[in-house]
């Protein structure tokens, strides 16, 4: 399994944690840990009441966007006995529109999941689980990410084991349910140490975050514009977001700040170059990279009023959205926006060395290089040179 030495004041955070801000009740957590092995009723993400008996699977499935990337992050990848096709990169006939984004847990287990038979294909079209390829995998325990109760009801009924259903939440990796998700699995597969363990880790790295940038003056704060958020491939410089977690636990000025947007979604053209005077440093997700060159090559004047663009403070983040969130990227990003934007209060990050840290606490390995090669990712965190970058790629 991927645990861990923790630091003295790390372990210090998770022996303070209290673990209990989710739809796992705590009552919940207690009693399978004292009674591993019989049979108790839990709430998964999604209120359903399923029972089960912790501890003791022995054949998981995991189906749906971002289920089985959660359920590496705890659970042990050698019980898996199916995968989803657009998690096998070995096969010649499946969905592949994020084999050039990085999506860190494959990369770890690459090797296991090409060794797996099919439980589905998988991908952003499947909108429901394929029970009868399940059924041939013939699991004791299924993780989905279906968020649909009357359809995990009935694909439980099919199946004829528990159906546990995850969930992230709109803060990604500092949502209450992605904690909850890593909880619920935790306790489902005897892991309970494992998962506060990795709840611990996040909260500490968002809190070292905010307590370095907590006394900077609203006057002394750039305006950030970060773009390129949302769904992979169908994302550009127009995709954004007022309220978006990795800014605003670096206290960073939003140039959206006061627009009562909501969620993540497209501004007009029009605003964007209204905008464009305010922006002193923007921020770009390498999901939206493919699809600005098309847009940039054909009007190279796309850009021509914003701000940081002209000064050349446009940075590359990594793709934070491929299959559903990659969560340790995203607390990788927010290292990183506090550094392109603080960096004199950050010049001891290496990103690097921190993107190593966190997928070794998320997956159990060091997985910077193998990110950075990944063709949509562009060499790695950088600053853009706005002179060459949407020429040369």
């Amino acid at each position: 399994m991927k645990m861990k030495k923790m630091t003295a004041a790390l372990l210090a955070s998770v022996m303070a944690f209290g673990f209990c801000g989710s739809n796992v009740q705590c009552e919940e957590q207690e009693t399978a840990v004292e009674n591993a092995g019989e049979e108790i009723t839990i709430t998964d993400m999604i209120g359903r009441e399923v029972s089960v008996t912790p501890g003791s699977y022995e054949r998981v499935v995991c189906v749906g966007a971002g289920a089985l990337r959660m359920y590496s992050y705890i659970g042990d990848v050698n019980l898996l006995c199916g995968v989803e096709d657009i998690d096998n990169t070995t096969l010649e006939e499946r969905p592949e529109m994020f084999d050039s984004v990085a999506r860190p847990y494959v990369l770890a287990y690459e090797e296991v999941f090409s060794m797996l038979p099919s439980c589905g294909v998988g991908g952003p079209m499947a909108q429901a689980a394929e029970a009868e390829k399940i059924l041939s995998c013939e699991p004791d325990i299924v993780i989905s990410e279906f968020e649909d109760v009357e359809k995990e009801d009935a694909l439980q009924e099919q199946l004829g084991v528990p159906v546990i259903t995850l969930k992230a939440g709109s803060k990604g990796v500092f949502d209450e349910a992605f904690s909850g998700s890593m909880e619920l699995l935790g306790v489902l597969f005897g892991e309970e140490e494992r998962a506060e363990e990795l709840i611990a880790y996040v909260e500490a790295e968002a809190a070292e975050i905010t307590s370095r940038t907590a006394d900077i003056a609203e006057e002394d704060k750039p305006a950030v514009y970060i773009c390129g958020l949302g769904n992979w491939g169908t994302t550009d410089h127009l995709m954004t977001a007022e309220n978006f977690v990795s800014l605003n636990i670096a206290n960073v000025k939003n140039v959206l700040s006061g627009t009562g947007m909501e969620g993540i979604q497209p501004i007009e053209e029009e605003k964007f170059v209204e905008l464009g005077e305010d922006m002193d440093i923007i921020i770009m997700d390498a999901a939206a990279v493919k699809n600005i060159i098309p847009l940039y090559q054909e009007d190279p004047t796309m850009f021509d009023t914003c701000k940081a663009w002209n000064n050349g403070e446009v940075y590359l983040e990594m793709a934070y959205n491929a299959y559903y969130t990659n969560f340790e990227i995203a607390l990788c990003n927010s290292w990183f926006v506090a550094k392109t934007v603080y960096p004199e209060l950050f010049e001891d990050v290496d990103m690097m060395e921190k993107t190593n840290e966190i997928t070794n606490m998320f997956l159990g390995q060091e997985l910077a290089e193998e990110i950075f090669a990944c063709p949509s990712s562009f060499g790695g965190y950088q600053k853009i040179d706005t002179a060459t970058f949407f020429g040369e790629n």
